[in-house]
């Protein structure tokens, strides 16, 4: 049996998880490493973005990649609204205290979940994707929407990364994660960065779910799977590491695209599981926890 294009498949089924993963991972690991803020509601963040792409398919007529296009932008943008909304209106109100952000936030999670059950209706939705052009290879034809998923994913973590190094938005959030309080003393709007980074954080989930939406189906109850997979690429990255979220999303992404495609989609799954359990025992702090957060 000629093992390639099994391998090329599963390389890039691979490459389009890892994408989506570090979309919504960084978001996670942004949050917690300037914040110091487990939020357990970034799966409904996720899950709102691709209600919204849904919404914007079905108000907007004309071709689907009219609607898609406004969906990248205003879902991700009405997500931060409502995340940036909930941190002034409830965590800012109990000084992020690290047990009560994690009730807030399953409350958080609750709240925008029911929400949706009674709006968006307990059905999933499909939404057709903007475009159907396959890619052929010797071997099968491949959607040229899931290269797009990986190059807005690239596009977008470059476009962090250099945020976070060279902007004045990027040198208050790595000042305010280093010292609160001498960054107060300094003048910086320490509450107005958490409800920016907060903010920014719900809106990376919700483009990996905008992005993922025509490769599946909107559902109240799709943030489950995403927000377990972000914490175990965060884990495994290293707390609030950057770098480490990155390469751990990639790691995860590719082993779970070949364990799929050679075995099973639940193998993958307890493999990804028994990953964080060695890190947590040979390696605590994760893998790249010496290295720096941000």
């Amino acid at each position: 049996m000629d093992i390639a294009p099994y391998l090329l498949l599963a390389t890039l089924e691979g490459l389009v998880q890892a994408s989506v993963l570090m979309l919504t991972a960084l978001g996670l690991s942004l949050v917690f490493g300037v914040m110091r803020v487990v939020n357990v509601a970034h799966g409904e963040f996720y899950m709102l973005g691709a209600v919204g792409a849904w919404l914007c398919a079905t108000l907007i007529p004309g071709h689907p990649a009219i609607s898609f296009a406004v969906a990248l932008i205003v879902a991700p943008l009405i997500v931060g609204l409502l995340a940036a909304l909930a941190d002034r209106a409830i965590l800012q109100r109990i000084n992020y205290n690290p047990e009560a952000t994690i009730v807030s936030t399953i409350g958080i999670s609750y709240i925008i979940q029911q929400l949706t059950l009674m709006t968006f209706g307990p059905d999933a939705r499909a939404v057709d994707p903007p475009f159907y052009y396959n890619i052929r290879f010797p071997w099968f034809g491949y959607s040229s929407y899931k290269f797009f998923i990986i190059g807005v994913a690239v596009a977008l973590v470059a476009t962090l990364w250099l945020l976070m190094k060279h902007s004045k938005m990027g040198l208050l959030m790595r000042a305010t994660q280093y010292d609160r309080e001498t960054a107060l003393n300094f003048g910086i709007p320490v509450g107005r960065v958490y409800s920016a980074v907060f903010a920014f954080g719900a809106m990376m989930a919700a483009v990996a779910g905008v992005l993922v939406v025509p490769n599946s189906q909107a559902h109240y109850l799709m943030g489950h799977d995403p927000l377990l997979m972000s914490f175990i690429v965060v884990i495994v990255g290293g707390l609030g590491s950057i770098p480490g979220t990155i390469a751990a999303a990639i790691l995860i992404g590719l082993s779970d695209g070949l364990l799929s495609v050679f075995f099973s989609p639940t193998l993958a799954k307890i493999a990804s599981t028994l990953l964080v359990a060695l890190v947590l025992v040979f390696k605590p702090q994760g893998l790249f926890g010496k290295a720096g957060r941000i």
